[in-house]
């Protein structure tokens, strides 16, 4: 049974008339089936598609990129690496459902795959808690990550998570230093990471795996710091203004792009990525290989050196004089040049100060 959203509307009435159409049994016991007529309805659906899908504002994509249909990373996983072996545990606390993480194969290339994992039903969605990570998820992929570091493997992550699980358990077993050492781990690597934005990139949660060298997002995912509904409850004390706090963060794949956020975005079929899973499946593989040759040439430092300066660039491109570059050349400020006498005159103001007062009895030696 598909689901559809709010928005939806009169594209869920086209297919049922469509499904009604295509069955063999009228009011009256077998008919025959009207191709021509399903035909030209399956062509309107496709038109509503692409022109609904085309106007969607940020609300109606973050209802997309929460939708119950959406190929979670399990299914990428699947599809898109050979020979994958789980490995669970952090070696502290336990294990954590809501992260899959493991070694594959892509394009006969050793990786190490993390994959936030919200679940495909309600057993599973409470067993990976919503794509929630505790504190042991994350130090299982500090360790993880460590390891593929010191093998020279590099790391791919796939990113779904509405945030980080906020309860009393996770904060008392350290969740916010748990999130930060996960960010710095990502952050320090001397092999190429790649993250990919399916769903929802929420918060910390997010931004803990999403520290890499490329960050990609499919076309209706998001990523923000924190929920459109949270947003409209912080300023406005009204969660009902999620439009209003959506439009207002920036959180599309389009949005982010420009702003320098993110590097890349992969187009979804017409209608979202559930409605046609092997093409963006397809689409998604395609892009990681492509990014990961882009490293192939480089170095360990020179790889480090890409991230931290891709980086440093972010908001900043206006006060920058150099732009980034893979290898990592120093940043330097633009400066006026009353910039540049304001910070001589501090820097040498004694020096300044005597010069003042030596004119000062110049001139009144002269008067007298």
């Amino acid at each position: 049974m598909k689901n559809y959203l709010d928005f939806e509307k009169e594209i869920k009435d086209l297919e049922q008339e469509m499904e009604n159409l295509k069955s063999p049994y009228g009011a009256e016991g077998i008919s025959e089936v009207d191709t021509d007529k399903i035909r030209d309805l399956q062509n309107q659906i496709n038109e509503k598609l692409k022109l609904t899908y085309e106007n969607l504002n940020s609300w109606q994509k973050t209802q997309v990129a929460r939708h119950e249909d959406r190929p979670r990373a399990n299914l990428y996983i699947k599809k898109i690496f050979d020979s994958f072996t789980p490995l669970s545990g952090d070696r502290f606390f336990g294990d954590d459902k809501s992260v899959i993480a493991g070694f594959g194969l892509i394009n006969n290339k050793s990786v190490l795959v993390i994959g936030q994992e919200k679940g495909e039903d309600l057993n599973s969605r409470i067993e990976r808690n919503f794509g929630m990570m505790r504190p042991e998820g994350y130090r299982k992929c500090i360790r993880l990550m460590k390891l593929a570091d010191r093998f020279k493997i590099p790391v791919i992550s796939f990113v779904d998570t509405p945030g980080a699980y906020p309860g009393i358990g996770a904060e008392q077993r350290g969740q916010a230093s748990a999130i930060a050492n996960s960010i710095e781990c990502s952050m320090s690597l001397k092999v190429p990471n790649i993250s990919v934005i399916i769903g929802e990139g929420g918060s910390g949660g997010a931004i803990a795996l999403a520290s890499s060298n490329k960050v990609i997002m499919l076309e209706n995912s998001i990523y923000s710091v924190i929920s459109p509904e949270g947003c409209a409850s912080i300023l406005w004390r009204d969660p009902s203004k999620s439009l209003q706090a959506a439009e207002a963060m920036k959180l599309t794949a389009q949005d982010l792009l420009k702003l320098g956020i993110i590097d890349e975005i992969i187009k979804e079929p017409s209608g979202g990525a559930h409605r046609d899973v092997d093409s963006i499946v397809s689409d998604v593989k395609n892009s990681i290989i492509n990014n990961l040759r882009l490293f192939e040439s480089m170095s360990r430092d020179e790889i480090y050196e890409h991230r931290k300066t891709k980086f440093l660039k972010i908001g900043r491109d206006r006060g920058f004089s150099k732009s980034s570059d893979v290898t990592g050349e120093n940043l330097a400020l633009q400066e006026t040049s009353i910039d540049k006498f304001r910070k001589n005159l501090v820097k040498f103001k004694y020096i300044y100060l005597g010069i003042s007062l030596v004119l000062i009895a110049l001139a009144a030696s002269f008067i007298n």
